[in-house]
């Protein structure tokens, strides 16, 4: 089902015009480049099928008779798309004779607006769409040539380019305007050809997207490859950034191709020939209109749809309601019953927490005085325990100093040891001196009685030596005596030291025992005092759980006026549903009626065309122009501009479900129509 321009017959050339246009043009016979008579010889062979195609495509291929517009799963056979393909390689002939033959006529690069250029890729997209498979999607069914065009870039690198400027496009949105765009770009590079010969070349890879009896996949598909060699003499410029290629819709104008051919033989039947092509030209129109009417028949039957599932939906929304009202009634009631036991806990924690806190206070007083006490006597047991740590330091320094005192006694024993040494040494000495003297007084008695008075002097001599010795042993005996005595006043004082550290050290562990007892006690006070925060905290937590409930309480209130506001609202919906139903069941039994009335409409419309905002700078109708305060507004109607007071009326239109705004000559035409149809 394609759409189709719709063409007045006045516009049609007759058979007369066409050969005076031929008389007028020049002779094709000045082509001085090789490429252009390359070109020509093409065009010439193209021309050959020129009629035949006319006639197929109008007869068999591109019109369809009333009466078939069934699916065309059903309906179409073998024989049809074989019919359908010949038709439309023979108007992909058509269109590249006439790109070529006007493209040598101007002599220049083709712009975007060139009309055999535009019908040139609307053929070529019919034969791209031939026999492609709907490929299933979440979003819906999904039928576009641009799949098959994406293989290109796998197959042929030189093609990446195309497909990376296609994809950068921000205006494209659809698959159907990439591929329009990805058709531009390969007509400007002179390549379209060589593309499509490579996915021709892999059909195993378009089988994922055509049907066995395409158009691609059959020998038509090699031909309209051949054909497209011959469009390498064309330069085109094409502009993608200004073109909406989403929204364009493919018709094929069949008046650029009702011309009179150039055969010799065919002149004297050329009239019958285009009086033939304008009856099925008006044919395909009627098919065309019985199209639209089916459309519409299936727009109602989509809207009957509509309107019995949105009558499903209030039918579930009321038993919703009623669903949460019981819920609200039940959400009350355990809310009044969770509000009284709340109510009582409440009661009952504060009293025990009160009588706690009384124990609490108590047993914390008798525990401050025990504690007081306790660390009173520490005080008093650490002073002692210093002052017994002072006195062992004391004696400790008197045993040092006694120690000091026994080994300066020693070295003085020993040093008169050595002394007594010397003086026996001495004495030995003496008495050999004494011997050697008696000796000597023997040998010479003489000398003995000269020298008596030396001997007397030295017996004196020795006695005062032997006196001395005595004393000297005196105080020996005495020194001894003094060590004795010093000996047994340290191992006294060692006694009554090892006593006293006796005595300390069971003090010590008295105190040690003292201590760990009231380190015990700390403890177990401790623990007591860890118990009772512990409950504390318990309580603590469980007044803060109480006041979670209460809040959830007030959140359960919120969450209950919430639900009554969702019900009114509900309500309110179910309400302005009622009414959309009502206006849906006037608008669908008005929508049969209206449906001539949109035909002729869009008749009448078909020409306006949505002027921009850029374009405008006066109102139409009053001429005045436009500024900060005086604003631009469309006329939803015929698409021009104009200013507020020019555009004030709203009416409903056909193509919007509600009022929309409409300038002052539409109001007026609508209403007449209105009133005429009404009457």
């Amino acid at each position: 089902e394609e759409d189709f321009e719709i063409i007045d017959k006045k516009q049609l050339p007759d058979a007369a015009e066409l050969r005076n246009e031929e008389k007028a043009k020049p002779e094709d016979a000045r082509w001085s480049a090789p490429i252009l008579s390359l070109a020509k010889k093409a065009s010439e062979n193209l021309a050959l099928s020129y009629g035949s195609a006319l006639r197929s495509a109008s007869l068999v291929g591109l019109v369809s008779k009333p009466g078939s517009s069934d699916g065309p799963a059903k309906t179409n056979t073998r024989c049809h798309t074989m019919e359908e393909r010949a038709n439309l390689m023979n108007m992909m002939k058509l269109s590249i004779k006439i790109l070529i033959q006007s493209a040598l006529s101007l002599g220049r690069t083709l712009d975007s607006d060139f009309p055999p250029l535009q019908q040139f890729f609307v053929v070529l997209e019919h034969c791209l769409k031939h026999g492609l498979k709907v490929k299933k999607t979440f979003i819906g069914q999904n039928k576009s040539f641009f799949g098959p065009l994406e293989l290109v870039e796998k197959l042929c690198p030189e093609a990446s380019d195309i497909a990376t400027s296609v994809k950068n496009l921000p205006e494209l949105k659809t698959a159907v305007g990439r591929g329009r765009a990805w058709l531009y770009l390969a007509l400007m590079q002179k390549k379209l050809a060589d593309y499509l010969k490579v996915l021709l070349d892999h059909k195993h890879l378009l089988s994922e997207f055509y049907e066995p009896d395409a158009l691609m996949m059959e020998e038509e598909g090699a031909v309209i490859v051949g054909l497209l060699v011959g469009l390498n003499v064309i330069d085109a410029n094409l502009c993608l950034k200004g073109e909406d290629l989403d929204s364009q819709v493919g018709v094929i104008d069949f008046s650029l191709y009702l011309k009179e051919t150039q055969d010799s033989d065919g002149k004297q039947d050329g009239g019958i020939t285009a009086v033939l092509d304008q009856k099925h030209y008006v044919e395909e129109l009627n098919r065309h209109l019985s199209c639209t009417v089916a459309d519409l028949q299936n727009k109602i039957d989509c809207l009957e749809k509509t309107n019995s599932k949105l009558q499903e939906e209030l039918a579930a929304a009321t038993d919703r309601i009623g669903s949460l009202q019981e819920e609200q009634q039940q959400l009350k009631q355990q809310n009044e019953l969770i509000r009284e036991r709340s109510e009582k806990s409440v009661e009952v924690t504060k009293e025990d927490t009160k009588v706690e806190l009384d124990t609490y206070k108590q047993s914390r007083q008798g525990l401050d005085e025990m504690y007081s006490d306790v660390w009173k006597q520490l005080k008093e047991e650490k002073k002692i325990r210093l002052e017994l740590e002072k006195e062992l330091e004391l004696q400790i320094g008197m045993k040092t100093e006694m120690e000091i005192a026994m080994k300066l006694l020693e070295k003085d024993t020993h040093e008169k040891q050595d002394t007594l040494v010397a003086l026996r040494q001495q004495l030995e000495e003496v008495k050999a001196i004494n011997l050697q003297m008696f000796h000597k007084s023997q040998n010479a008695e003489c000398s003995l009685q000269q020298k008596t008075e030396a001997i007397s002097s030295f017996e004196g001599k020795t006695n005062e030596m032997m006196a001395s010795m005595k004393q000297m042993e005196e105080r020996l005996q005495q020194a001894e005596k003094a060590r004795q005595a010093a000996e047994e006043r340290c191992n006294k004082m060692k006694q009554e030291l090892a006593g006293r550290l006796d005595s300390c050290r069971q003090q010590m562990a008295q105190l040690d025992s003292k201590c760990s007892t009231l380190e015990k006690e700390l403890k177990s006070e401790k623990e007591q005092r860890q118990t009772l925060q512990k409950e504390l905290h318990q309580e603590k937590d469980a007044t803060t759980l109480l006041k979670t409930e209460l809040q959830q309480m007030e959140g359960l209130k919120k969450e209950l006026r919430k639900l009554q506001d969702e019900k009114q609202q509900l309500k309110k919906v179910h309400e302005e549903q009622e009414q959309a139903l009502q206006e849906m069941g006037l608008h669908l039994s008005q929508s049969k009626l209206k449906m001539e009335d949109i035909k002729e409409v869009n008749k009448a419309l078909k020409g306006h065309t949505w002027l921009k905002d850029d374009e405008a700078t006066h109102c139409k109708q009053c001429k005045k122009e436009f500024s900060i305060s005086r604003r631009k507004h469309h006329c939803r109607n015929c698409g021009d501009i104009f200013c507020n007071t020019c555009s004030s009326n709203e009416l409903a239109l056909p193509s919007y479900p509600k009022p929309v705004r409409v300038c002052d000559s539409c109001h007026t035409l609508l209403l007449q129509q209105c009133s005429s149809n009404s009457s």
